[in-house]
């Protein structure tokens, strides 16, 4: 079973996401800052991690940039209200964009995408 993480500081958001997720077959941890999310990927493994861009206070593309470093081998999904992330570079670290929607059609394709190609680079040796 593949473990996500999502990281997100509205609670609705979180929940919606971890129930939606858990239905597809997910083990799914949720993280609400920053920090929690260092914490949670430091105590355990995760195959996947589903970041908004904007935390409170906090920049999403720090937390993208220290996971791109310290796990370069964890995909990360960006989800962000705010489509103009699509043009800044240093979203491009990550491994996907989704513009958050009520419909998570998009993020559930893009999930298994990015865990399909995680496999596929891991099989080759990658």
């Amino acid at each position: 079973m593949n473990r996500i993480l999502v990281v997100d500081d509205e609670a609705n958001i979180r929940l919606l996401y971890a129930e939606e997720l858990k239905d597809e077959g997910y083990e799914v941890a949720t993280a609400a800052t920053s920090a929690e999310a260092v914490e949670k990927l430091e105590n355990g493994a995760f195959d996947l991690a589903v970041l908004d861009i904007k935390l409170k206070n906090e920049s999403g593309i720090e937390l993208l940039q220290r996971i791109v470093k310290e796990r370069h081998d964890m995909p990360v999904i960006l989800c962000s209200a705010f489509s103009c992330y699509k043009d800044d570079f240093s979203a491009w670290l990550a491994d996907s964009y989704v513009v958050k929607s009520g419909d998570l059609t998009e993020l559930k394709e893009e999930i298994k995408r990015v865990l399909a190609k995680k496999a596929q680079r891991k099989a080759a040796g990658l």
